[in-house]
């Protein structure tokens, strides 16, 4: 199916592994123009460089940090200048320290908490200008499951996706009537570049190995395995296009069954 993406402008925020990047590439396969950004900037010229062979695709990368609202400023700006507008927003980047609440500290609450939540909030002012001077736009935000089922290795992600869920829904309601179609997709485990050091946390944790925890844990998931980041992507690439478009504040689960919550 032609999700009428070719020729849109999309940026990813944490773009140059994991989920992140599977959607840049899913975007970038589907024609539209990807602008990426993320903290590291040979990692991310190396994932632009990867996404442009692969494509033939208008690839921009920009070196930005979410939690600088000068480095988010400067991406959008740099990439509506150069791409020719916004039309489609997937903030990705920014995450919380894994961990059981006697492990944390305040400082690891506020952290995630400028990254993450912060960072989306950062991302969604930036973009919501140049979205409205063409019309309408597409936003939606990788949140994560355990924002409605919460862990022990995931107190702060928890309490940070939960608001990211209460934001997404707000902002939806706030931005339809003008024409700006929020989302969010709340992935369950995947095997991303991350996923090894929660991995061996768990294996610790267990008193067991890496794999065996993983086994462990794809047994507790209906469908028997842990997700890969390509079927996160392509969730997020429908619901940035204009098949979408009667879907508005929705938080889809792609978790492969694990999240018990009705």
């Amino acid at each position: 199916m032609d999700l009428g993406l070719r020729g849109k402008v999309t940026l990813v925020t944490g773009a140059s592994k994991g989920i992140g990047f599977a959607v840049a590439r899913v975007l970038a396969a589907e024609g539209a123009h990807v602008a990426i950004c993320a903290r590291d900037r040979a990692t991310l010229e190396a994932a632009a460089a990867a996404l442009r062979a692969e494509s033939g695709a208008q690839v921009l990368a920009v070196s930005a940090d979410v939690e600088r609202a000068a480095d988010v400023a400067a991406f959008v700006e740099r990439a509506a200048e150069q791409l020719g507008g916004v039309d489609v927003l997937v903030n990705s980047a920014g995450g919380g320290k894994a961990g059981r609440f006697a492990d944390l500290t305040d400082e690891d609450f506020l952290a995630a908490f400028n990254s993450k939540m912060m960072g989306y909030v950062r991302c969604c002012r930036a973009v919501v200008p140049y979205m409205l001077a063409r019309g309408g736009g597409r936003i939606v935000n990788v949140i994560g499951h355990a924002a409605r089922q919460p862990t022990p290795w995931h107190v702060v992600n928890g309490a940070i996706n939960a608001a990211g869920v209460t934001f997404t829904k707000s902002l939806a309601n706030e931005l339809a009537p003008q024409g700006i179609i929020v989302n969010a997709v709340n992935p369950g485990p995947v095997r991303t570049e991350r996923w090894g050091l929660f991995e061996q946390r768990m294996a610790r944790e267990l008193g067991t190995t890496p794999a065996e925890a993983t086994e462990r844990l794809a047994r507790e998931i209906p469908i028997g395995r842990i997700g890969e980041p390509e079927e996160i992507a392509w969730l997020v690439a429908f619901l940035s296009s204009s098949r979408a478009s009667y879907i508005v504040g929705a938080v889809v689960t792609a978790d492969g069954g694990h999240t018990k919550a009705v």
